[in-house]
């Protein structure tokens, strides 16, 4: 079997809620090897994702939560691939607004996704959405962080369906309790790691949503 590959797609335009819109770039990470893959995230455009793909069978299509920059071609890609779409069902209220008629698979708080010879991890953390759910690699180091953690804190609470002191509280309890050199690939912008982020949580606190 080929070996474990990360690559990163970078794809832009515009996150709308709350009767707000913000051009934004996103992050999308496919997972696999030189055969398989699971796409994490469906951003914006469909092609540039399709050919990171390339010619790999795509296994699942799962989203760290249901904010329409991270769902926009879901469908696309989901039809292009035969793949399913998974979302925690807590974002269901998100993906009826962007998605009223497409139907999706429910991802769930320990989930086990196996890929590439390898198994990920589904934890939910609520705060940035209810639904809002981080996708650990062991084999690898990484934690996929979606919008729940990023470097120099936690995502964005100050909207819709959003809550500062959950988003405090899954950070503390479920991703600062990983091993510290995790490293932290995000839905926007530079990784980070654990161990960077970890020592600034009371700055956090203090500094509120």
């Amino acid at each position: 079997m080929s070996a474990l590959r990360i690559d990163n797609v970078v794809t832009s335009g515009t996150f709308s809620l709350d009767g707000g819109t913000w051009d934004v770039d996103n992050n999308v990470w496919l997972v696999g090897n030189d055969d398989e893959v699971i796409i994490i995230d469906a951003a914006h455009s469909a092609a540039p994702i399709l050919e990171g793909v390339g010619d790999r069978t795509v296994k699942a299509i799962v989203l760290t939560h249901g904010h329409n920059d991270h769902v926009t071609v879901a469908p696309e890609l989901s039809e292009a691939t035969g793949a399913p779409i998974l979302l925690h069902p807590g974002d269901d209220m998100l993906w009826n607004d962007t998605h009223p008629d497409v139907s999706h698979q429910d991802l769930e708080d320990g989930q086990k996704i196996t890929i590439a010879g390898t198994e990920l991890t589904i934890i939910n953390t609520p705060g940035h959405s209810p639904g809002s759910s981080v996708i650990h690699l062991p084999e690898a180091g990484v934690l996929f962080s979606g919008d729940t953690l990023f470097q120099g804190g936690p995502g964005a609470t100050g909207r819709s369906y959003s809550s500062f002191p959950t988003i405090i509280a899954s950070i503390t309890e479920k991703i600062f309790t990983l091993d510290p050199e995790t490293k932290v690939y995000t839905g926007h912008g530079d990784g980070t790691t654990v161990a960077a982020e970890a020592p600034h949580l009371e700055e956090w606190i203090k500094r509120g949503s």
